[in-house]
């Protein structure tokens, strides 16, 4: 993910003056959209804490935690 961001960074500093559109192909039920599914599920999870809004409505159980590592 990290560094997929940073090569989408770097096509836009390199001088580029048009849009860059960055297409990301995962196919159904791989590895690939499983990890893709993890990231976003913690991406969401550091914003959330983060941010500090609905800290309170934020209830993990074990299994949730576990499924994160």
């Amino acid at each position: 993910m990290a560094a997929q961001n940073q090569a989408t960074d770097r096509a836009h500093r390199i001088g580029q003056e048009n849009t860059v559109t960055v297409y990301e192909l995962i196919a159904e039920h791989t590895i690939e959209e499983q990890i893709q599914n993890l990231h976003k599920s913690k991406q969401d999870l550091a914003e959330e804490i983060l941010s500090g809004e609905g800290i309170s409505s934020i209830l993990i159980d074990r299994d949730e935690i576990l499924k994160l590592l």
